[in-house]
């Protein structure tokens, strides 16, 4: 027996009325990426890589052999990819996607909408992990086999589908996304409360940057210590840091994922009480 006053067909298209509100601001969100020039800096960050392997590639005579080419890019991805790639191009794109509402004054117009403010949050990060995960997930894709491509061909088919390599790549590729998934929506409620991005993306930077230096209990509060603690091929950092057990693969994913939603609540509360004021802006 239906509970009096409980209509199961009203909450199924409530659920159906914000799912495709929230794919309204993901799809109005993609087009505004696409039609500015804020594409500009995250792409050339996915591409760099791929550009420093490409020449590596083509221009070395006496290419590395391919246990060390698998180190090379272990380093690359935990130093350059993680800590500045991904780090930066969250930053970017996640950051901006309040502050470009708020310089061209065209955040009221989502408020006037009779949409959830929350829905409209989730509608944005959204958005800015399909535009940071397909980058970067790309550019480690394409970085990690062109790099073991470089003694041949014969090597490169070895390596992925007779040794550990497509293993390889797709944790790579999986730690990337979940990259995203964790600065994606720090930068998102920087963006919110700050009204330059730089500020507390340099915080970050230097926080997952010196993030192995730092002691056992401190590591933990940092996305870069549960990423590094799932990566394929781990890498020394030296006499200086501070060895912590690292996390299991379901404490990283759960613990990202709980971590997360815990700011993407806490950005949807922000938003509820938001008044917007161009001219203090």
């Amino acid at each position: 027996m239906e509970r009096e006053g409980f209509n199961p067909m009203s909450t199924s298209n409530q659920w159906t009325r914000w799912a495709q509100q929230t794919f309204a601001v993901v799809n109005f969100e993609l087009r505004k990426f696409r039609s500015g020039r804020k594409w500009f800096f995250p792409i050339l960050l996915a591409l760099a890589p791929i550009s420093l392997v490409t020449m590596l590639a083509l221009f070395d005579p006496r290419p590395p052999n391919n246990h060390d080419v698998t180190q090379i890019f272990a380093v690359m991805f935990q130093t350059f990819m993680l800590r500045l790639m991904i780090l930066f191009g969250c930053a970017l794109v996640f950051a901006n996607l309040y502050r470009g509402d708020m310089v061209t004054k065209t955040m009221h117009f989502y408020l006037l909408t009779p949409t959830r403010r929350d829905v409209l949050v989730a509608g944005k990060y959204l958005a800015g992990l399909l535009i940071t995960g397909t980058l970067y997930a790309a550019s480690v894709a394409i970085t990690n086999i062109i790099i073991h491509s470089v003694n041949g061909r014969s090597v490169a088919e070895e390596h992925f589908f007779a040794g550990p390599g497509m293993s390889e790549l797709l944790s790579y590729i999986g730690i990337a996304v979940l990259g995203c998934v964790g600065y994606g929506s720090v930068f998102m409620v920087t963006g919110f409360l700050f009204k330059n991005p730089a500020i507390p993306a340099a915080f970050v930077l230097l926080w997952e940057s010196f993030n192995v230096f730092l002691p056992s209990a401190l590591q933990k509060i940092s996305v870069v210590h549960y990423l590094q603690s799932i990566v394929p091929v781990p890498i020394p950092f030296g006499p200086f840091a501070v060895i912590t057990a690292p996390a299991s693969v379901f404490t990283s994913v759960t613990g990202l994922a709980i971590f997360t939603v815990a700011i993407l609540v806490v950005n949807s509360l922000l938003m509820r009480k938001a008044q917007i004021n161009y001219s203090a802006d």
